[in-house]
């Protein structure tokens, strides 16, 4: 990181993001950024980050867009997607020598001028717009002449999309997955730099265990939190503890259904989510993700995983084909009868704690700052 810093010392970098409310995986991002940039600014369309979750944002000039400014922004801020282009566009950055956008929706289309260099760290293609598309529209059962507008909606937005890609001078992408999907949509290649994890602050339990199995995001559908308690639910003997807050809290408290083995413990600070993943017997993560950072965290602290084998799960954990550096299994459908007959073969093997943790040190905040000082070097030596 000290590299890093000096790389970018006299340089005015200015770092767009594309909206600033919980703290997900995006933000730790971010957060390895600015530590390696303290003299960047921040540029996100709204920023209602609660202040006992800034942490080193809080040190740094924030810019927001229109969209903050408008009626029910802090509630409803997606519900304006279609003019999140428009006011991405807005942002003046015409100070800055390096611009780097953390995108996963429109951050990546800020305009920028000759003699500046856009780097854009690229989460993911807009997932709404692209392959996550009729799954968006069906979650959220629009009526007939809705659900037309907003297919005209999603359709302008992947040519605006599409087009923008080609402003950036350089992706990188989170994932080798990812990387896959740039190349698709966007017909450009990207350097993989994988997110880091905060190995520093999470030590490795080796010592006995809790009874109980833990999964934790926000609960929003795509993370597929339902799947996980139906199946834990229909088991009824397994603990299940679930970490998060968001707008599928209140249907995955009805599925849960009252039964005992299920506690849904919403938003936790981060010192209660890493003794929860450290104690726990398993880490559960049911989503098709892009990278998906949990799941290292949960390594980090020695806790094997139980995941859905697609997307970014499959470069973070190693499966039983890896014998005893194995840290977690796979099922390959989105079932509850698969992810019971995962957990069946999770329950037969003896995995090692201090694998877990080699598997995490593997995705470093030292990794991820040497990747971008490596790409920093070749693009402006």
């Amino acid at each position: 990181m000290t590299a890093l810093r000096c790389w970018g010392q006299g340089r005015r970098v200015a770092i767009v993001h594309d909206w600033l409310v919980v703290q997900g995986g995006a933000e730790k991002v971010l957060d390895a950024l600015l530590e390696a940039f303290p003299q960047a600014e921040i540029f996100t369309l709204v920023d209602f980050l609660p202040a006992g979750q800034r942490g080193r944002i809080a040190r740094h000039k924030v810019n927001t867009g229109l969209i903050q400014r408008l009626p029910m922004a802090r509630r409803h801020y997606r519900h304006y997607l279609p003019w999140m282009p428009y006011a991405i566009e807005q942002f003046d950055l015409s100070e800055f020598d390096l611009i780097i956008s953390s995108s996963h929706c429109v951050a990546k289309g800020v305009v920028t001028h000759p003699g500046q260099r856009h780097v854009c760290y690229c989460h993911t293609p807009m997932r709404y717009a692209w392959d996550m598309k009729e799954a968006y529209l069906n979650d959220a059962s629009f009526p007939t002449p809705l659900e037309w507008y907003l297919r005209r909606v999603l359709k302008r937005l992947r040519q605006w999309d599409h087009f923008t890609a080609s402003q950036v001078d350089h992706f990188i992408a989170n994932s080798t997955n990812v990387a896959g999907r740039i190349r698709k949509y966007y017909r450009r290649d990207a350097t993989v730099i994988h997110p880091p994890v905060d190995l520093e602050s999470m030590s490795c339990h080796d010592g006995p265990r809790d009874d109980y199995y833990l999964a934790a995001s926000r609960l929003v559908p795509y993370k597929r939190l339902d799947l996980i308690v139906e199946a834990f639910r229909a088991d009824g003997k397994r603990r299940l503890k679930v970490v998060g807050d968001g707008p599928e809290r209140k249907r995955l408290e009805r599925l849960a259904g009252g039964a005992r083995n299920i506690e849904l413990l919403g938003f936790q600070p981060n010192e209660m989510l890493k003794h929860l993943m450290a104690n726990a017997k398993g880490f559960v993560f049911a989503a098709d993700e892009d990278f998906g950072i949990l799941p290292l965290e949960a390594q980090a602290c020695g806790t094997p995983v139980i995941a859905y084998g697609r997307g970014g799960a499959r470069e973070t954990v190693l499966g039983l084909e890896h014998g005893t550096a194995a840290t977690g299994v796979f099922f390959d459908e989105q079932t509850c009868v698969a992810l019971g007959e995962a957990l069946e073969r999770f329950e037969s093997k003896a995995f090692d704690s201090s694998a877990c943790r080699e598997q995490a040190d593997r995705f470093s905040r030292q990794r991820f700052w040497s990747g971008w000082l490596d790409l920093m070097h070749e693009l402006d030596p």
